[in-house]
């Protein structure tokens, strides 16, 4: 795929972060806290998303194959692994104790904010060491 497209993609996703609310952190922890001051307004990004995503995944992978690529990559497996249970738990605590998760964080880096620089930087760290982690594993 070309670079411009995948630039533009990642802009039209960010800009749809930051006019859903995604990019802000106390309307995500408001969103999570269901016994406190609850804000359930983020629900609506999430019905969005689905009525998007359901229909027009069915629509595309019904096609010979992708327009930029020779073969969708679409995972197959469907099981449960405790790498999968615990890197879910990582992250749901991690969104919920700071309000941000990987794509809103970045769509949210130019505004230089330090809480957010800090994320991101950690983030990045982060999946450095899982990266480390994982070839010292296979390796050995």
């Amino acid at each position: 795929m070309p670079a411009v497209l995948i630039f533009g993609a990642g802009v039209l996703f960010a800009v749809g972060l930051a006019l859903g609310g995604m990019t802000q952190p106390q309307k995500i922890i408001a969103f999570l806290d269901i016994t406190g001051d609850w804000d359930p307004s983020l629900a609506w990004v999430m019905v969005g998303a689905m009525l998007t995503y359901g229909p027009l995944f069915r629509l595309v992978t019904r096609r010979k194959g992708p327009v930029f690529a020779s073969l969708f990559q679409i995972p197959t497996r469907r099981d449960i692994t405790p790498s999968l249970v615990a890197g879910a738990a990582l992250f749901g605590i991690g969104w919920g104790l700071s309000g941000l998760c990987p794509g809103p964080a970045l769509a949210s880096a130019p505004t230089a904010a330090p809480f957010i620089l800090v994320f991101v930087v950690t983030m990045f760290a982060g999946m450095g060491a899982h990266r480390l982690y994982t070839n010292l594993r296979s390796d050995s």
